[in-house]
């Protein structure tokens, strides 16, 4: 099932390359409209999904960096033991796995996660993010899919 780390690879090359360009175009909290629902807006985010412990006095950010570390090594010994069967699962993993490493690389590189992605309606904005945590989510949504069913490949009698 190796086969399949090249998704985790394209994930961790589209998000490390976009959050360069934002970083080389964007000005910190200053938004760039592109749809009536949708900002560029650079921010750096300490803490975790939706800012949580962003507050903190620091520590979180090892932590974090802990937890990255742990969930790789789970993901690569999961996918090691998984069979041709379970190729939804592998995406899924890879997804998470290539938007874990990326969101790593910032923590190590700059002690926070790049940030640029607005999402809004009205005045009501979506907690900023970045392709890592697209990718994440979808891979967690797949995962979720996964256990009741759905994406699993069904055996022919």
């Amino acid at each position: 099932m190796w086969y399949w780390l090249w998704i985790a690879g394209a994930v961790l090359a589209l998000d490390q390359a976009s959050k360069w360009l934002a970083l080389e175009k964007l000005v910190l909290h200053e938004s760039v409209p592109l749809t009536p629902f949708l900002n560029l807006t650079l921010v750096y985010n300490k803490g975790a999904a939706f800012g949580f412990l962003s507050t903190a006095s620091g520590w979180q950010n090892l932590f974090f960096i802990g937890v990255a570390f742990v969930a790789t090594v789970v993901i690569l010994y999961l996918l090691r033991r998984m069979g041709a069967k379970d190729r939804f699962m592998a995406v899924a993993l890879m997804l998470i796995l290539g938007g874990a490493i990326g969101n790593l690389i910032d923590r190590l590189l700059y002690g926070h996660v790049v940030d640029f992605i607005d999402v809004y309606y009205g005045t009501w904005h979506w907690p900023a993010f970045n392709v890592a945590d697209s990718a994440i989510t979808v891979g967690a949504v797949m995962i979720a899919l996964d256990a009741i069913g759905i994406g699993r490949r069904q055996s022919v009698q």
